[in-house]
C-alpha cells in the first residue's frame, strides 16, 4: 500500500514536529509505504497576494497532477467529520491514497469534487505543521485498526 500526504506548505527548516513526523512514517512501515510532499511555489506565493480564489486556484493547478488512480482523500473543515473507525474504513483494501490538505484558503469547491471523499478532523483550525502530524498518526491508527494491531486499542 502507498499513501501520499499531498501538502500546500512552505518547506520549513523548523524540527518540532520532524521527528514525530519521521516516527509515523516509520512505524507505518510495515503496512504502508507513506510519503510527504510539500508543495509550494512562485505562482502560489504570488496568487496570495492577489486574492483568496487566486490562491485556491493555484493550489489546484499545482494538486491536478497528484490526483492520479487511486483514492483521493481531501482534508476539508466544512466537510463531513470522521472518527478513527470511519476513517480506517476509508484506507481499507485501498492500494494507492493520496490525502489532500489545502493552503491558507482552503479548496475550490471544484477540486473537491474530484476527490473520492472530502473530510474534517473538527472545527478547530491547526497549523499545517500540526496537521501533518495529525493526519500521520490517524493513518498509522487506521493501518492498525485494520490489521488487528493493538495500537489502537
Amino acid at each position: 500500500m502507498k499513501i501520499n500526504l499531498i501538502i500546500i506548505d512552505k518547506k520549513s527548516k523548523e524540527k518540532l514536529y520532524t521527528g514525530l513526523i519521521e516516527h509515523y512514517i516509520k512505524i507505518a512501515k510495515p503496512f504502508a509505504k507513506v510519503e510527504v510532499i510539500e508543495i509550494f511555489d512562485k505562482e502560489i506565493a504570488k496568487a496570495h497576494d492577489i486574492s483568496p480564489q487566486a490562491a485556491q486556484r493555484s493550489y489546484s493547478k499545482a494538486l491536478k497532477k497528484y490526483l492520479n488512480s487511486g483514492i483521493n482523500i481531501a482534508l476539508d473543515p466544512s466537510s463531513k467529520e470522521v472518527d478513527s473507525h470511519s476513517f480506517a474504513k476509508l484506507l481499507k483494501d485501498s492500494v494507492t491514497v493520496n490525502f489532500f490538505i489545502g493552503g491558507a484558503y482552503g479548496f475550490e469547491r471544484d477540486f473537491l469534487s474530484k476527490c473520492n471523499f472530502a473530510i474534517s478532523f473538527g472545527k478547530i483550525t491547526l497549523s499545517h505543521k500540526l496537521v501533518k502530524v495529525v493526519l500521520l498518526e490517524q493513518i498509522f491508527r487506521g493501518l492498525t485498526i485494520n490489521n488487528n494491531h493493538p495500537y489502537h486499542k
